[in-house]
């Protein structure tokens, strides 16, 4: 994964992070010929074993979820009013050069305010699930000229981030959204580095009204072998901030024990 951007098309920027290596084909026409044939034995063997192969089965959850809404609810200039960006950068101890994700980015609210803070050795990795957005958002970063964002589209039970990469991975107002929280948890630890923190900012109050007791995630995320390292109200409302870090090995799908919700 790159970590400085270059400015590219549209194209490019839209949703992907180009691997940090490529292995580049021959040139010989002999061998692309070989190639060409392995490739083609490769997909059809593929193909014959794919009834074969399952998907992990991972447990769903026993609670409500929240549709995903627009995070154009206020202005950005209100949200500052109320501090609560710069109170949670703080609380997760965000330092220059460190790698962070920000998992359900947006248009880039808590993006463009963690980019200053990593600075220029630091980087930030804005990921959504919404085409759409990605895209604004990636029009957004090319126009502030946020060098150390990448930007990334990733699937609602996957955020896809490169493994062990991440000091800090940021759930701002969005996991209640999240349709299948033990599988994107089960992916999403793999993004943090041995003493990497998954940050949560929500709201004490039931999933159907974009909120998540802190009781409920506590337990969500002992159940992928996540544990709760801190925990603080943010002033000035019904949010709460909380620190996840690795704490057990990370269990088998079918091994996930739901919590009741």
């Amino acid at each position: 994964m790159t970590v400085r951007p270059e400015r590219r098309p549209k194209a490019e920027v839209e949703g992907r992070i180009a691997p940090p290596f490529e292995r580049r084909p021959s040139t010989s026409p002999r061998t692309n010929g070989v190639v060409g044939l392995c490739t083609a034995l490769l997909v059809l063997a593929a193909c014959r074993e794919a009834p074969e192969q399952q998907q992990p089965r991972f447990p769903k959850a026993d609670r409500d979820v929240a549709p995903i809404v627009s995070d154009a609810f206020s202005t950005e200039d209100a949200r500052d009013r109320l501090g609560e960006a710069e109170q949670v950068i703080e609380l997760a101890g965000v330092r220059p050069g460190m790698s962070v994700a920000d998992i359900g980015a947006g248009e880039g609210y808590y993006t463009v305010r963690l980019a200053p803070v990593v600075g220029p050795r630091g980087r930030v990795l804005a990921e959504d699930i919404v085409p759409e957005t990605i895209e604004l958002l990636a029009q957004r970063v090319n126009r502030e000229n946020l060098d150390n964002v990448s930007v990334l589209l990733g699937t609602p039970d996957d955020p896809k981030l490169p493994p062990r990469s991440f000091d800090r991975i940021f759930l701002v107002h969005m996991y209640h959204e999240v349709t299948s929280p033990y599988a994107f948890l089960w992916h999403l630890r793999e993004g943090l580095k041995r003493d990497g923190e998954v940050i949560v900012v929500d709201s004490d109050r039931p999933p159907r009204r974009h909120g998540m007791p802190p009781k409920l995630l506590e337990c969500e995320f002992a159940a992928l072998g996540l544990k709760l390292h801190r925990f603080q109200p943010i002033t000035g409302g019904e949010a709460y901030f909380a620190a996840f870090r690795i704490a057990a090995p990370r269990p088998e799908p079918d091994e996930i024990k739901p919590c009741k919700g």
